[in-house]
């Protein structure tokens, strides 16, 4: 989070730096503006970046690359295969809501009342009772300790980041 602070700042500093070429452009020499053009598109994906709009839009992209015609699958059922990807997509996306509650909680996670049961937390607990309740808990169910268990190690980072967030 703060590495996107500061790229996001880098960038109002990109942003300035390209006004003061184009109003120098403008002033003295018109050359300036290549110059410009080059903060302005510097500042941009800056923004872009730091706003997590390139890392949603990557993701998207690996969900379905077929679904941009980058797959390398051409002919005549092509389109097919984009929009099926797209429709199975969209239909997972909208399962919880029509209904499929555990498809949803299973995508987002517990609720905070389920999160406080898994790491073994009275409801309400302060913030450093989490934290060394989810450090003990860790240490149990780590999956490089002999009693250790993947799926319930994932169960307890998804409930610390559920009381996290």
């Amino acid at each position: 989070m703060d590495r996107d602070r500061l790229v996001l700042g880098l960038a109002s500093v990109f942003v300035g730096l390209t006004a003061l070429q184009v109003v120098l452009a403008f002033a003295y020499q018109p050359f300036l503006l290549v110059l410009a053009a080059a903060f302005g598109a510097t500042a941009y994906f800056m923004w872009y970046q730091a706003t997590g709009r390139m890392a949603e839009r990557m993701h998207r992209r690996v969900r379905f690359p077929g679904a941009r015609g980058r797959s390398g699958m051409g002919g005549p059922s092509a389109g097919a295969r984009r929009s099926d990807a797209r429709e199975n997509y969209y239909r997972a996306r909208t399962a919880g809501a029509a209904g499929g509650a555990a498809t949803a909680r299973a995508r987002r996670g517990p609720t905070r009342a389920e999160a406080y049961r898994i790491l073994g937390l009275a409801p309400g607990a302060s913030a450093q009772e989490v934290k060394r309740a989810y450090r003990a808990k860790v240490k149990e169910v780590h999956p490089d300790t002999d009693s250790g268990d993947e799926e319930s190690f994932k169960r307890v980072n998804r409930a610390y980041e559920t009381l996290v967030e």
